[in-house]
């Protein structure tokens, strides 16, 4: 790939969030040598990202649906933006409508050339309350969340491309919830039921803003997937033992933008372009020349999307 230095591996230009300047955000992207992976989180943004993939070489698009989305519960606006408040009680925001995994609308998609993973799907443990969950108690959320992460699953073997994950436990100084249960866990025991790695003859998936253990991400590790961190790793030091333990050629760059701009843009809306100073960070973190990681990082991810 001409002229690319970086890829952000993960971001949401397609959301609300850019309404105003998406054109521009993608060009000061390319200008500064940052390819990007846009992920959908259900139909509409799906679509959005293929159409950016289509509109933009140096932009390419995962499709999926986001745990969060398998039922309803109420998110920021920055997402699919006002248009999509529903009954929000005097929120501001609005309630995510909820979707079932259409497996022939997302196959429609997967099939384009540019489209290089499926997800962001998993499980997303965080908003189990009765706040959050618009009544579904937590078995039931964690269910409608596992019969579209396993749908998904089933596309990538079909398509032959790599999981974009999302897995996120419960929101407890320690990780996990009351029973104990950790979304990585969870996710690795439903994942060992498939063999990705023979079945799509490649890295079966990508840990998307992995913030888990050393304990969690070790079977993951084991079992080839990869592991891809945002611009918080350079205000947060808590992420700095799991960068070190992983070996660098298991690990990508990404923003998720428009949320956790990295240190010098807190504060700002994020953006693809801001994936340089993640780089950075990674280098400083493991105390590695910060070229020779640029040039691995960008390796891992054209080796991870067959680009």
């Amino acid at each position: 790939m001409e002229n690319v230095r970086f890829f952000d591996v993960h971001a949401h230009p397609n959301f609300a969030a850019f309404d105003g300047d998406r054109d521009e955000v993608i060009r000061r992207a390319l200008e500064a040598g940052v390819f990007v992976n846009v992920v959908g989180t259900q139909k509409d943004t799906s679509r959005a990202a293929v159409e950016l993939a289509e509109k933009h070489g140096g932009v390419y698009a995962t499709v999926g649906l986001h745990p969060i989305h398998t039922g309803k519960s109420f998110h920021d606006e920055e997402e699919l933006g006002p248009s999509f408040a529903e009954a929000s009680e005097g929120k501001t925001g609005f309630t995510s409508r909820g979707e079932e995994f259409d497996y022939k609308y997302y196959r429609k998609l997967a099939l384009h050339p540019k489209v290089v993973a499926i997800g962001e799907c998993g499980l997303d443990y965080y908003r189990h309350n009765a706040n959050d969950t618009n009544g579904d108690n937590a078995n039931t959320a964690n269910k409608k969340q596992e019969e579209a992460f396993r749908k998904q699953i089933e596309l990538a073997i079909e398509v032959k491309k790599p999981l974009m994950l999302h897995l996120r436990n419960p929101s407890t100084s320690s990780g996990q919830d009351g029973s104990g249960r950790s979304a990585y866990d969870d996710a690795f025991s439903i994942l060992t039921t498939y063999n990705l790695k023979l079945e799509t003859g490649r890295r079966p998936g990508n840990l998307h803003f992995f913030a888990g253990t050393t304990d969690e991400a070790k079977p993951f590790l084991d079992a080839g997937f990869t592991f891809s961190f945002t611009g918080v790793i350079t205000f947060a030091r808590s992420y700095d033992e799991i960068i070190r333990y992983l070996p660098l050629e298991r690990i990508l760059s990404e923003t998720d933008a428009p949320y956790v701009a990295p240190a010098p843009y807190r504060g700002k809306r994020n953006e693809p372009a801001y994936v340089v100073e993640v780089v950075k960070a990674i280098a400083r973190i493991r105390n590695e020349d910060e070229k020779k990681v640029r040039a691995q990082l960008l390796k891992n991810t054209e080796e991870f999307f067959h680009l």
